[in-house]
């Protein structure tokens, strides 16, 4: 057999101080185990246990309870323990016995009792059927811890191949069914047998109370030792007919940690040799009628999933974006809507919710599961009954057209495994006139979104044509107006200078004084026409109060203009009488290259001033 790994060896050690401690103790005589027959289930990475217990009185007096014992290094990772009797030597209907932890006088602190009490006190002579179902967690640990993308997972399993009781125990069989794969190892026993993918102790006779017999099993189990630190469950009730389930999921791949490097070309060329240890997917078992269902993660929509649905379930396949290894972990969010009358009854005046608590993923532990509630607004009364102690608490969730928040009732519980998916209840009252207050409000709110455009249409919402700031815009919309034309007359100035400087071009290029002196009289004409057009505009300007910022401007570009003007004028007749006197070349440059430069600095002014105003 292969050494085991230390925390299993201290555990043995451990478990044979306590069986000397036990041995010492006093134990029960009045009630006898004539028969245990345990059945150990290590098919998932959650070990279930079904120990049947054929009991017999054999004291003077009745009994009404039989006590329960285990290790306290198991007991800390039990996540569950139910109990169903039945009394008489032929089993017949079972009844579910309460149970509850004890600590009877005089027992060894390392064991943890558990006390299942009886409906009615087992009578002298009497003999009761006692099945008990067990459920561990982490109870497979993986041995080596780490292991690489090709190599398969191998754990351990420690037990005893003694039922471990206070009582006596005559006769006693041990079955453990293994997942199938190669079995290192397992603890040697006169009796042990190992057959297929079951190793089966023998019959073991005339037990004393707490005896104990350590057994470990090394094996191979590749299946998903699916762990969800953390889920969120959120059912949300709405009375128009709908349940919608919303549940997020924080999950890791629980077994040996992944050593070394991930090769996606060696896992997509052979999945079930060079990634035998990973899983890839997850069955959920969703109700019957379930609709509008969904998968996805944080990055959006995931399409790798598939769902076949009937009459009579309904099952979703949820494959992560990458294969899980030990010690990876992702996250992603299932929802999906159920038919109200499914799940929403009504009972003794009041509502009441009965849907199942744990997730609907096949063989997964959460190590923290919290539910959430979410009642219609208005839901008052609110009670909760549940099959199993949980933490409970209160909450208040807003939602569109919410006015005072819908009621939430929290439920957490630890450690909850398939066994926990039972159902539980939650009763509260509603009104049906609740049903119309989103209806009403949206009703009045479009009502008065109408009616406000309906005033605001008919009211003039004008500025009074008495008001200062009325008056006020009309005085700067005739000074803009009044401006732009003096602007159009100033350019048009502009435009008659440049012909002028085209006749003198000319002039010198053909000599023509006569054509030259007929430029100069249009010109003259064209400026006195402007000047009649630009006197009652100035008059105009001058006398509106909204002109201060600009009628400054507009001297100085008069003033400029006709200095320019004059200056051109000048120029254009030293030019012409020097042509009819016949004077040229340098004595005529040297007489008009001083006005040329005065006339350019003006018209560079008065083009800016002209901007300036329009900016304005």
């Amino acid at each position: 057999m292969a050494t085991p790994p230390p925390p299993l060896r201290r555990a043995t050690l451990l478990l044979a101080a306590v069986l000397v401690g036990a041995l010492a103790s006093t134990a029960r005589a009045d009630l006898v185990i004539s028969r245990a027959d345990r059945r150990v289930d290590l098919t998932s990475h959650i070990v279930r246990v079904l120990s049947s217990l054929k009991v017999e009185n054999v004291g003077p007096d009745p009994d009404s309870q039989v006590l329960l014992s285990s290790p306290n290094i198991q007991a800390k990772n039990l996540a569950a323990i139910r109990a169903f009797a039945t009394e008489g030597k032929v089993k017949g209907p079972s009844t579910v016995l309460s149970i509850e932890v004890v600590q009877p006088s005089g027992a060894p602190p390392e064991l943890t009792f558990f006390s299942a009490l009886l409906p009615k006190p087992l009578e002298k002579g009497k003999i009761l059927h006692l099945d008990v179902l067990t459920v561990f967690t982490h109870s497979l640990q993986p041995f080596p811890e780490e292991i690489n993308q090709a190599e398969a997972q191998l754990v351990v399993y420690q037990d005893s191949a003694h039922y471990l009781s206070p009582y006596p125990v005559k006769v006693q069989t041990l079955a453990i069914r293994l997942p199938g794969g190669r079995v290192e190892s397992y603890t040697r026993h006169p009796s042990a047998k190992l057959v297929d993918s079951e190793l089966k102790y023998g019959s073991s006779e005339e037990l004393p109370p707490f005896s104990y017999l350590p057994v470990i099993v090394h094996f191979e189990n590749n299946n998903p030792f699916a762990v969800a630190k953390e889920v969120i469950r959120e059912i949300e009730i709405s009375h128009w007919g709908n349940v919608q389930i919303t549940e997020h999921y924080n999950i890791a791949h629980g077994g040996a940690r992944l050593k070394g490097e991930f090769s996606r070309i060696d896992y997509q060329s052979r999945p079930y040799v060079r990634g035998v240890s990973s899983f890839r997917n997850l069955i959920a078992r969703l109700p019957p009628r379930a609709h509008s269902i969904y998968y996805r993660d944080e990055i959006g929509n995931i399409s790798t999933s598939h769902l076949w649905s009937d009459s009579k379930k309904t099952q979703l396949e949820i494959e992560p974006r990458f294969p899980l290894f030990g010690g990876w972990q992702t996250t992603f969010t299932v929802g999906y809507g159920l038919p109200l009358q499914d799940f929403v009854f009504y009972s003794d005046g009041k509502r009441f919710l009965n849907i199942t608590f744990g997730s609907p993923i096949e063989e997964i532990l959460i190590e923290k599961l919290i539910v959430k509630v979410v009642l219609p607004e208005g839901s008052k009364d609110i009670e909760v009954s549940a099959p199993f102690p949980t933490k409970q608490w209160q909450e208040v969730k807003y939602s569109h057209l919410d006015i005072v928040g819908r009621p939430v009732v929290v439920l957490e519980k630890p450690d909850v495994i398939p066994e926990h998916n039972l159902y539980f209840q939650v009763y509260y009252k509603f009104n049906n006139i609740s049903l119309l207050r989103e209806p009403l409000m949206l009703i009045t709110g479009f009502f008065l979104l109408f009616l406000a455009c309906i005033v605001y249409m008919g009211t003039d919402m004008s500025i009074s044509k008495s008001s200062p700031s009325y008056l006020a815009k009309l005085q700067w919309d005739e000074v803009q107006a009044t401006v732009q034309k003096i602007q159009g007359i100033f350019e048009q100035c502009l435009a008659v200078h440049d012909k002028l400087e085209a006749s003198l071009r000319d002039l010198s290029r053909t000599g023509d004084i006569q054509s030259c002196k007929a430029a100069r009289k249009a010109a003259d004409a064209q400026f006195k026409e402007l000047s009649k057009e630009l006197k009652p505009l100035l008059t105009s300007l001058q006398s509106s109060p909204q002109s201060y910022q600009i009628w400054p401007k507009v001297e100085d570009l008069i003033i400029k203009e006709r200095e320019m003007q004059e200056k051109l004028m000048t120029r254009h007749s030293t030019v012409v009488d020097s042509f009819e006197k016949k004077l040229r070349g340098q004595h005529l440059e040297n007489r008009i290259a001083l006005q040329q430069q005065k006339i350019a600095a003006l018209r560079q002014e008065v083009e800016s001033l002209l901007e300036y105003i329009s900016e304005i």
